[in-house]
């Protein structure tokens, strides 16, 4: 019964979400008008992900979903989250390092630590606290909206002074409530044995949708959800990175970027040329692009060499996986949504970005990556006239291999004056408030690989055509299997519920008719 209702919910989704909102406007709005944040408000009745965001979070129940937004969109208020900036939240908090985001697990994503032996329990501190934890997930959730977080306590060094219970019971709070479906999951990392009935405590905060979600760690056993990487040193991990304050150190997009890869520098570059002139003159096109000397950072010369070597449109994006969904922007609709699948074989080496400007004029664009030594972006730079297309090529260097840590980010802004500006000084001084920014991340292909390869071996070989259809229906099937499977853990939790509740039945009618039996015995 419980799964009939649950996939009744998911079939009229859009009815519940226009249900919740009206709801909420006439049973939470009427009474008062200051409960709210006028933002949050106009957010909820215009944004149909953050409402499905609560009604999937309480399994359909418009009821619980209205309670939730309540509880939310009161917080967010109290807190003055829209408003949170780094100058509202002491320095001092900053410049501990007690709360950072940095780094991605090994499902791609974000961590957020909590340094626990840094937080001493202090009354006059926790309103500012609970605000530097809103600042840090607001940011987060305006950067990567839709995309969860795995949240990892650092016990190593702590002790009982550096519990704090109303503390852990906020940021609980903030996943469970005020950021649903938010929570990939919470690592808690070389827990002291003195510390276990305080965890037990926190466990039963969590609740029923959350528990699983929990993870208890030893230094050893973290590797398992994340990579050496992205773990410290006493962690047995590799990752060199010391926090430090100023700046803030979760911007993935400011490391040095070249439209062809990673900045070389003239020196190198040109004790590489006698080289790259000795090459076999049968190697490929694109390994011949990457030898040619990247001279001072111009987009504009860049591309227009880009076009001069590309045998047109078609020639150049031949092989590139084409996108199956779209992002609908204010200035470009750019497909694909949400993400770039690579694999390893060579023809899952390369994906296609189209932008199409929907404006009336004309749309300067750049496209960056996180991980520019791994990808050759063409065109990164340029310029889309109203109404046109734009075919962009991200492609795998040789022997890299694609990350789901991998973000990619496509910048545009309007041209007030067309053809007057060079690309590179435009950049520089268009507002940032006038830039439209949409992130990218990186699908890995593996099971495709496999099953693509056993198809093309097979008598049913239909040429390069042919392929990337099944190529295409195979991503389909991976997308319904996901859906599938979430589906299934869902309904798997629900189940074990019940069978609970089955067991307690049995037990007290066995309790019943032992007692039954004891009352009818002769005295």
């Amino acid at each position: 019964m419980a799964e009939l209702d649950q996939h009744e919910g998911e079939q009229d989704l859009e009815k519940k979400i226009e249900d919740t909102r009206q709801r909420f406007k006439n049973e939470f709005l009427q009474d008062s008008t200051d409960k709210y944040d006028s933002r949050d408000v106009e957010r909820l009745q215009t944004d149909d992900s953050l409402v499905e965001g609560y009604i999937t979070w309480r399994l359909y129940v418009v009821d619980d979903a209205l309670k939730m937004i309540d509880e939310s969109l009161q917080w967010r208020k109290e807190f003055g989250v829209n408003d949170l900036t780094e100058s509202s939240i002491p320095r001092w908090m900053f410049e501990t390092g007690a709360v950072y985001l940095h780094g991605y697990d090994k499902e791609g994503n974000k961590l957020f630590w909590f340094k626990v032996k840094l937080h001493v329990k202090d009354t006059k501190t926790i309103l500012d606290k609970k605000k530097y934890v809103a600042f840090w997930l607001e940011r987060y959730a305006n950067r990567e909206p839709g995309m969860p977080l795995t949240v990892v306590f650092d016990m190593s060094e702590s002790g009982l002074s550096n519990i704090d219970m109303e503390f852990v019971k906020y940021v609980i709070n903030c996943f469970k409530v005020y950021y649903p479906k938010f929570l990939s999951k919470m690592i808690i990392v070389d827990m002291p044995w003195i510390m276990n009935a305080a965890w037990k405590i926190v466990r039963s905060w969590l609740g029923p949708e959350a528990i699983s979600k929990l993870k208890f760690a030893s230094r050893s056993e973290v590797q398992t959800f994340i990579g050496p990487e992205y773990l410290p040193l006493h962690m047995g991990g590799t990752d060199p990175f010391k926090y430090s304050y100023p700046p803030l150190p979760d911007d993935d997009f400011q490391t040095p970027i070249c439209e062809n890869g990673p900045i070389v520098s003239e020196d190198d570059t040109e004790s590489k040329e006698g080289e790259m002139e000795s090459k076999d003159a049968l190697e490929s096109s694109f390994n011949s692009e990457i030898a040619v000397k990247p001279k001072k950072v111009n987009f504009l010369d860049d591309n227009v060499k880009a076009e001069e070597n590309d045998k047109g449109d078609s020639a150049r994006t031949k092989g590139a996986r084409k996108p199956l969904t779209t992002f609908k922007g204010p200035l470009l609709d750019v497909s694909p949504a949400e993400e770039l699948s690579f694999g390893s074989g060579e023809t899952e080496k390369k994906c296609l970005i189209i932008l199409d400007n929907v404006t009336k004029n004309q749309v300067a664009f750049k496209v960056r990556t996180t991980a520019p030594e791994k990808y050759r972006v063409k065109p990164s730079s340029s310029c889309c006239e109203p109404g046109a297309s734009v075919d962009i090529v991200v492609s795998l260097h040789g022997g890299s291999q694609a990350s789901p840590q991998d973000r990619f980010l496509v910048m545009a802004a309007e041209m007030d004056n067309a053809g007057s500006q060079e690309l590179a000084q435009f950049w520089k001084e268009v507002p940032k408030a006038k830039i439209m920014e949409h992130r990218l991340r990186c699908h890995v292909l593996q099971s495709i690989k496999t099953t693509a390869g056993s198809l093309r071996d097979s008598p049913l070989d239909t040429g390069t055509s042919g392929q990337t259809e099944l190529d295409t229906v195979l991503m389909r099937m991976m997308a319904y299997n996901s859906r599938l499977e979430q589906k299934l853990n869902t309904s798997l939790w629900l189940q074990k519920v019940l069978t609970g509740l089955v067991l307690v039945l049995v037990v007290l009618n066995l309790l019943c008719l032992h007692l039954l039996s004891a009352t009818q015995q002769p005295s």
